[in-house]
């Protein structure tokens, strides 16, 4: 207390005792007893003295009348008007309150001269209120309550109740703005002697062995056998408790002997002891004054649980709590002992390996519904959105939570939460990251509480909710969880080493030991006696200090955690009691029984929205936290424009050294940049969606006490992702192709970066949820974007893979695996075949293409087969190795399923039938009447037969081919003489060609490079060149299902049906993407990983 203030006091002690007849022995040594509690030795004789000469004590009564005079006379010139630096408003002010004082003070003195031998000078008013009001604007509001019942206390010590005294005690109060109904409350408590008699009060509550009346609004709790009765009455303004005992047992408070009729303040952490009877516990006479935690039916009971981990380590042994509304309960325990755990299975977070926790009957792991919306969970980690303000924050977790409510209703809710805390001037402040604060952390732990505060959950559940914050605001923060359980509602707090006040505001604490083992249960203040008692030490009675009140919880860890000594006085690494030595003691001393079960449903206030609209508030407040954040908005929708133009520009590629402008046609970086675009839309849509559920994670697992949707909340963030990845996909394909000058192409580029940047957000979502780590997640990106890059198509042909891998004719399967070899596949034979250009003579192109493939590469390939086959017939004659005949037996049976596959027999049918218009000599004619079947059986083919199947061949290619290659050409050259001709065409044919098609680009899709043009695979010649121009025979399918084929296939086979490759591939991608948002949804990903991670791989040690 500052001196400034403790001076004041010592003027109204002396102002109050100065009265009627002045100041009295037992009132003087009354004041120096509050002195001996406040001032040092040496200070105590200064304000003796200095209450002496303000009381007057010692002056006879002539003296004091002379001064009594002279104080009337000059007392109103007393009160100074401050003018300098003020207003003229304020010093109008200043005149007004002294004019007003000097009447009140008038007034009081002509009362006091016509009352009975009582004289309240002008002066002693003055100071009165001088004295108070420099009182009022140092002391909080309960600190003044308590200096009211000290003067009042003053004037019982020798009951002197004249009206003067109590007249200037009560204008003190009013100046305090003690309400009156507590000021009369607290007058007839000092001045009550004979209790039983006292006056009646709901605020009134008797601790004794015999109940009040029933018509009596006094509360009561039952003492067992005592002497007399210990009264309590509650301030409730303050919540302040003062009692006084008129019996003549010994009675404890706080371990000091308590005189009777002595007024006393019952603060936190006190208990009563008494001689027969149960103690009574601070927590005990709140429970049973709150009134509300009545109206809040709630049974708490945790019945004998265990806990053990994923690698068989026993969390938590055997514990047990029954508990009720309106209490404050710490876990407490060492580090590793088990106290977030034990939290974590008491809100349900976590399944006990033994025993049930139930609420109100319902087992709260195996009947969460019933009990839905009843638990409220705040999490030791900051669980507030960055990029919101405090308000907005707050806002939409109420509409998370009340679906009925209004606009305005919802508003005026979270003003009033807000208000309650202290929160509503940073309403509209941004909350910031932990490491960039906007807001203290006191006020970051207050918004945490409030997200569940507004629903009202009955029973809360807080971890370490003072971690790293200063001692003022760990005390606010206990403080309002402490109010919170006065409304009602049942806490369970987590918390390490807190201070002597904390610790005393908790109504029981259970303390765990190392391993899991339940230790003490009960009163925190007890608890340091219990520990004493159990290790025989001196002052075992005692908790706390008698002398100031103070706790101090880390003796209860230096008693639990005490070590040997050994020989040399040196500390050893062994506990004098173990903990499960202590256990069996808890045990012994502790007898656990489940409070009644109430047989209603819990209370609870919870109505959240449908599906929709939580997907709508989830997308809502997800979509403002974006925006809010510049640095992630600037970097989102810069980078693709940025990346674009870096990547066109620097592949605008002028393929002539005399070329003075850029051609398209020439570029020979068209396909480098579309396997870059492609890779810079995964790359994108994986970094926007790698770290999204993992920032969220902590703020689900607070939201899943609400039962929300998770499809609503999943359905927010791809919409989001998804609509982000359009518009990144829409400015690359923009800025890219504007300036490489790919024209005509704008919304296929987009279409086909846009599927696979939606495929990106998909895998990175997954990896977002299954990983718990954001470095862990970008680690994987590389990881995951290299196969994409190799098996894409772009940079390593697939038949140059690992032979383990590759199959002739097809693409390899692990490459169908990868999205980007279906987006490059989806961009080159569009931009090939589907371009402004090639769009018109692509099918005839194609026809030429396969009567030239047919003619002068597939004849002359079936014709090596039939020499080959013929050479092994004749080795087989003269050998009788079974390796010969299987060679033989190998490439009639390829001979076989490509004349059947080319339907050869058609052709001969048809040819058969135009023979006389056509003039075939005889011999062909002959030729067309061969049965192959006959002719080409293991055991009869020869060098004969072969020869004649090679002229049929080549009469195939005279006869049939090359006059449809010629005639095909010629169309394709009318179409290209019809384009040139036609006026509506502002290109000439060159220009079309120079400004649509890439003849680099062409190069891959038709695979010019290659050698061998067919190749034998898997039963069946495989084309190699012009894969662009060549379909899969449908003979080669194994089933409706089978949609593989070549890479550059202009078209797709799937369930009897031809797609075109871009429509297929895009429809791949985004069956990928389904899948992927299935695997989500379902966790598939994370629960994979669980199991892998559950395994110990470790060899056991023999």
């Amino acid at each position: 207390m500052s001196e400034e203030i403790l001076k004041a006091l010592t003027q109204l002690f002396a102002v109050v005792s100065k009265q009627d007849g002045g100041v009295s022995e037992a009132e003087r040594n009354f004041v120096i007893r509050f002195f001996e509690q406040e001032l040092d030795r040496k200070r105590l004789s200064e304000y003796v003295t200095l209450y002496d000469q303000y009381a007057e004590f010692g002056v006879d009564g002539e003296e004091k009348k002379e001064k009594g005079s002279e104080a009337t006379a000059e007392n109103p010139e007393d009160i100074v008007i401050i003018r300098e630096g003020k207003t003229p408003e304020e010093i109008e002010q200043q005149e007004k309150e002294k004019a007003r004082a000097i009447r009140k003070a008038k007034r009081q003195a002509k009362k006091a001269t016509e009352g009975e031998g009582g004289n309240i000078q002008l002066k002693d008013s003055m100071r009165t209120l001088r004295v108070c009001k420099n009182i009022n604007k140092t002391l909080a509001q309960k600190q003044k309550v308590i200096v009211t019942f000290k003067i009042l206390e003053m004037l019982a010590v020798d009951r002197n109740f004249s009206s003067h005294r109590l007249e200037i005690i009560k204008t003190a109060s009013q100046i305090f703005k003690i309400p009156k109904e507590e000021y009369e409350l607290m007058e007839n408590f000092v001045m009550s002697t004979d209790s039983p008699q006292m006056f009646d009060s709901p605020d009134l509550l008797v601790f004794d062995e015999e109940a009040p009346p029933v018509e009596s609004r006094k509360k009561f709790i039952d003492s067992g056998f005592l002497d007399g009765e210990i009264v309590f009455i509650r301030l409730k303004s303050v919540e302040l408790y003062f009692t006084k005992y008129n019996g003549n047992d010994e009675i404890f408070l706080n371990g000091q002997l308590v005189k009777k009729d002595t007024i006393v303040l019952f603060s936190n952490g006190s208990v009563f002891k008494t001689p027969k009877g149960a103690p009574l516990y601070y927590s005990d006479l709140v429970t049973r004054y709150n009134d509300t935690a009545q109206q809040n039916p709630i049974s708490f009971n945790a019945i004998n649980l265990d806990f053990r981990f994923p690698d068989g380590t026993i969390g938590l042994r055997n514990v047990n709590i029954a508990e009720g509304p309106g209490k404050l309960i710490s876990i407490m325990g060492a580090s590793g002992a088990g106290k977030t755990t034990l939290l974590n299975v008491l809100a349900g977070l976590e399944s006990p390996y033994k025993g049930e926790v139930r609420i109100n009957g319902f087992n709260l792991h195996t009947e969460s519904d019933k009990v839905e919306g009843v638990i409220g969970y705040v999490s030791q980690d900051d669980l507030l959105i960055e990029e919101l303000s405090v308000y907005q924050n707050l806002y939409y977790n109420a509409k998370l939570c009340f679906k009925n409510l209004t606009e305005e209703e919802l508003d005026t809710r979270v003003m009033e939460v807000l208000a309650s805390l202290g929160l509503d001037r940073i309403k509209d402040i941004t909350v910031g990251s932990v490491l960039n604060k906007m807001i203290s952390g006191g006020q970051r732990k207050r918004l945490n509480i409030a997200l569940e505060l507004i629903r009202e959950p009955a029973v809360m559940f807080v971890d370490e909710p003072t971690s790293g914050l200063s001692s003022r605001d760990s005390e606010n923060v206990i403080d309002l969880l402490k109010e919170l359980s006065l409304k009602g509602k049942l806490i369970f707090v987590v918390i390490h080493q807190p201070s002597s006040d904390i610790y005393k505001m908790f109504d029981k604490m259970i303390l765990l030991d190392t391993g899991g083992y339940p230790i003490y249960y009960g009163n925190p203040v007890e608890a340091i006696a219990y520990f004493k008692r159990a290790t025989n030490q001196v002052g075992s009675d005692n908790g706390q200090c008698q002398t100031c009140g103070t706790v101090t919880p880390e003796l209860l860890f230096n008693i639990i955690e005490a070590r040997v000594v050994n020989e040399y006085g040196e500390y050893t690494g062994v506990r004098k009691i173990a903990p499960p030595e202590w256990n069996d003691l808890y045990k012994q001393t502790h007898s656990i029984s489940p409070v009644e079960t109430v047989n209603e449903p819990p209370p609870n206030s919870l109505s959240i929205p449908s599906k929709i609209k939580q997907a709508a508030i989830f997308t809502t407040r997800d979509f403002l936290s974006k925006i809010s954040n510049t640095q992630y908005m600037l970097i989102n929708l810069l980078e693709a424009p940025l990346l674009a133009l870096l990547l066109s520009v620097i592949v605008r590629f002028k393929n002539a050294k005399d070329a003075e402008e850029y051609v398209f046609r020439y570029n020979d970086n068209v396909p480098a940049y579309m396997l870059i675009a492609i890779i810079v839309a995964l790359f994108m849509g994986l970094t926007v969606s790698a770290e999204e559920i993992i920032r969220d994670r902590k703020i689900q697992r607070r939201e899943s006490f609400l039962n929300l949707s998770r499809m609503s909340y999943l359905t927010s963030k791809v919409g989001i992702l998804f609509t982000l990845s359009a518009i990144q996909t829409l400015t690359f394909a923009l800025i890219g192709n504007t300036i490489l000058e790919i024209q005509g192409m704008y919304w296929q580029y987009w279409l086909v970066l846009f599927s696979i940047s939606c495929f990106a957000n998909a895998l990175g979502l997954n990896i977002s949820a299954s990983f718990n780590s954001a470095v862990t997640v970008y680690i994987l990106i590389p990881l995951l974007l290299i196969p994409q890059m190799i098996l894409s198509g772009a940079i390593f042909r697939f038949d140059q893979l690992n032979n383990s891998i590759v199959e002739k004719g097809r693409i390899p399967l692990i490459a169908d695996f990868m999205a980007s070899r279906w987006a490059y596949e989806a961009l080159a034979v569009e931009q090939f075949k589907d371009n402004p250009f090639e769009r018109q003579i692509f099918d005839v192109e194609f026809e030429i293409s396969q009567y030239q493939h047919k003619a002068n590469f597939w004849i002359p390939k079936m014709q090596e087969i039939l020499d080959r086959a013929a050479n092994y017939a004749e080795s087989a004659k003269n050998e009788t190795a079974d390796s010969v005949m299987l060679l033989l037996q190998n490439d009639i049976a390829l001979f076989k399923h490509e004349w059947k596959s080319e339907k050869v027999n058609e052709i001969l049918d048809r040819l058969k039938i135009q023979a006389e218009d056509m003039e075939l000599p005889s011999e062909e004619q002959k030729l067309l009447t061969i049965d192959l079947e006959k002719t080409l059986q293991l055991y009869e083919f020869d060098r004969e037969m072969a020869d004649k199947l090679k002229a049929i061949l080549e009469m195939i290619r005279s006869k049939v081919l090359t006059p449809k290659f010629v005639t095909a050409g010629e169309r394709r050259d009318s179409i290209i003489n019809a384009m040139e001709q036609d006026p509506s065409n502002k290109l000439s044919v060159v220009d079309l060609k120079n400004t649509y098609t890439n003849e680099y680009l062409e190069s891959q899709v038709k695979n010019e490079m290659i050698k061998d043009r067919y190749v034998e695979g898997n039963g069946f010649l495989v084309q190699q060149t012009d894969p662009i121009f060549a379909v899969r025979n449908p003979n080669n399918l194994s089933g409706p299902l089978d949609y593989r084929t070549h890479f550059f296939a202009p078209e797709k086979q799937f369930l009897g049906n031809y797609f075109d490759t871009m429509w297929f591939n895009v429809f791949v991608m985004w069956a990928m993407t389904i899948f992927l948002l299935i695997t989500l949804y379902f966790e598939w990903l994370k629960k994979l990983i669980d199991i892998l991670g559950s395994i110990n791989f470790s060899r056991k040690k023999k």
